[in-house]
């Protein structure tokens, strides 16, 4: 894993519990690490603009203006204004989902059995975190899954597969507005987004300093 520049101030340094929340503004030109603490840990993330929640993450958008169906280092993540909310500058994985959106204890149901109605999903996270900064269940929409593995196949049809990321791997990304940003640290033990086995994942909001 790079080192985060010996000059850079860190604005916030956080471990994500397995299975739970979390959220935080990351201010325009701050830099957010995602790492994958453990390996094999799906990452379900969402943005919306800090002033304006009405703006928020678009995969759509976000697919368009890179003309491809995965996310990764030199990629521009999209509002539903068409603006670019943050740069992706670098990428250890290079693996990483946005169409299969968040697991729910509705499609849990669906695709596992009425044995997993009651098990924590990811949509339950976004919307109790998302309840904090005043927002609800008709905001939360389509979302980035980092470290998540899932193949497209010529068709358009996919599947959720085994994850690639090792232990330490990361993203990083510049934000280009004021963004609010919200995880779920997925609790998903139905299929193999996460080897079966949740794990912590590390946050890191860091700008830079005067060399």
């Amino acid at each position: 894993m790079s080192a985060i520049p010996a000059s850079a101030r860190i604005i916030l340094d956080a471990t994500i519990p397995a299975r739970t929340p979390w959220s935080a503004i990351i201010r325009k030109g701050q830099t957010l690490r995602i790492v994958d603490s453990h390996g094999q840990q799906a990452v379900d993330t969402l943005f919306y603009a800090a002033d304006d929640h009405g703006e928020r993450y678009s995969g759509q958008d976000t697919l368009r203006a890179q003309g491809s169906a995965y996310v990764s280092t030199g990629t521009r993540i999209m509002s539903t204004e068409g603006r670019t909310m943050l740069r992706m500058v670098a990428d250890s994985c290079g693996l990483h989902d946005t169409s299969a959106g968040a697991c729910s204890c509705e499609s849990n149901t669906v695709r596992f059995g009425h044995q997993t109605k009651y098990l924590h999903a990811c949509r339950e996270n976004f919307l109790i975190e998302a309840a904090k900064h005043g927002l609800s269940k008709r905001d939360i929409v389509p979302n980035l899954n980092f470290f998540m593995n899932v193949p497209l196949d010529p068709s358009g049809n996919f599947t959720v597969v085994d994850g690639v990321s090792k232990p330490g791997d990361y993203v990083e990304m510049v934000a280009e507005m004021d963004v609010l940003c919200l995880i779920s640290n997925c609790p998903q033990v139905n299929n193999p987004c996460n080897g079966f086995f949740p794990t912590p994942v590390q946050v890191v909001i860091y700008e830079a300093g005067e060399d």
